[in-house]
Formats: structure tokens, C-alpha cells, sequence
């Protein structure tokens, strides 16, 4: 990787991560003269990076209105997660077949951290855990289209549950107690099993993403009600 595709995919991250974080919110055209200056960087360079983080649905890129973040509708949410209750169906799938010694250590250990984030009610680390683990199993899965589909989708699945950090520590023990039946599954070597609570898992997140979604949408329009007065 040259340096320059190595500052595009920099600037990329940099961008994704305040539109997963919620700085940068639905509709909001992104200020390319702002980030650049903001990295020190050339707007030539912000445009590259734009093309990158558009790839992961973070953004839309229309004809002389620039990059626009991407709305983010109960319908929109819903099809992420039937889309990423498929791929990651076939994840979890294909690590229950293909897994070998060392490679169950690090499932276990995986377990144990998620274990530790439920305890201490930290809601992003132990998505991530779970999220970023499955993203790093390409040897495993051995399949680089259904790895490169996952990755395009993180972000988003990303942007999603940073609406749920403020669920109640029952509704992230909730959301271990099924990934912990995924996990047995896959150890067991019980594939079908496995797609099957995932799938279940990946419901549970939508519904606590469409929850937040709903209660941020009232906030907003009783701010906009109020404002009208």
C-alpha cells in the first residue's frame, strides 16, 4: 500500500468515525474544506477518502451537491440487520466448521472479555468485541466476498448500536446470554445451530436499535415543536 492510499484510508476513518459517533448526523453535507484543514490534508485527498467511507453506505456522493451523510429510517435499520443476520449466518457457519485448536482459545477468550465488558455496563466495547472479532477471521472463514461484504457493512452496523449505549445492563446480559449460545454452538461444532443464534442475535440488536431510533426521532421532533412556539 502506497502512502498516499494509506492517507485516503486515514482521512476515510477519520470521517466514518464521526458519522458513527454521531457528530456528523443524517443530511449533513460533509465539509471537505473543513476536514482538510482540520487534517492538514489536500481537498484532492478528502475526495478520495469520501469514495472509501461511500463504499460503506456512511455517506451518498450526489452530482454537485457533494457528500451527504446517509439517513438513518427504521426501514434502512431493518434491512441492515436482514442483510447482516445473512452474512454473518454464514460467518459464524463456516468458523464452526473450519475452527482449530488455537483458534477455539481465542473464541474462549473472546467470551471472557465480553464477559467483563457486560459487568461493567460498557455497551460499546462489548459490540465491538463481538463485531470486530468476526471481521478478523478471514482465515477461518476463507471466503473474501463474504469477508468484504461484512467489512462494508461494519461501519453501519457500527453507527447503529451507538444508539444503544444507553441500555439498561439486563438488555446487554440479554444480548451476552444469546451470543453465549452462538459460541457453545460453535465450539460444538454445530454450524446450523450457530447461524441460527446469530440470526437471533442480530434481531435482538435490531430491536434495541430501532427502540433508541424511535425514542431519538420523539426527542427531536418535540425540540422542533418547541422551537415553533
Amino acid at each position: 500500500m502506497d502512502e498516499a492510499d494509506s492517507l485516503s484510508e486515514h482521512i476515510a476513518k477519520h470521517i466514518s468515525e464521526q458519522i458513527i459517533s454521531g457528530d456528523l448526523v443524517e443530511g449533513e453535507r460533509i465539509q471537505e474544506l473543513r476536514i482538510a484543514k482540520e487534517l492538514d490534508v489536500s481537498r484532492g485527498s478528502v475526495r478520495e477518502a469520501l469514495l472509501l467511507v461511500e463504499r460503506t453506505h456512511l455517506i451518498e456522493i450526489f452530482p454537485r451537491r457533494g457528500a451527504i451523510v446517509s439517513e438513518m429510517s427504521a426501514q434502512q435499520v431493518r434491512a441492515l440487520f436482514d442483510t447482516s443476520a445473512l452474512i454473518l449466518g454464514q460467518i459464524v457457519q463456516r468458523i464452526s466448521e473450519t475452527w482449530r485448536n488455537y483458534e477455539a482459545d481465542a473464541v474462549q477468550q473472546l467470551l471472557g472479555k465480553l464477559i467483563e465488558h457486560v459487568k461493567q455496563g460498557n455497551t460499546e466495547k462489548f459490540y465491538d468485541g463481538v463485531f470486530k472479532f468476526l471481521a478478523q477471521q478471514q482465515e477461518m472463514v476463507n471466503n473474501q466476498y463474504l469477508m468484504k461484504f461484512y467489512n462494508e457493512l461494519l461501519p453501519s452496523i457500527r453507527r447503529s448500536y451507538f444508539l444503544t449505549l444507553n441500555i439498561s445492563r439486563r438488555e446487554l446480559q440479554e444480548a451476552l446470554e444469546l451470543l453465549k449460545l452462538v459460541i457453545d454452538a460453535i465450539l460444538s461444532r454445530k454450524s446450523q445451530q450457530a447461524t441460527l443464534f446469530m440470526e437471533d442475535f442480530c434481531r435482538h440488536l435490531r430491536n434495541l436499535v430501532l427502540e433508541s431510533l424511535a425514542r431519538m426521532k420523539q426527542i427531536e421532533l418535540a425540540w422542533a415543536r418547541r422551537s415553533r412556539r
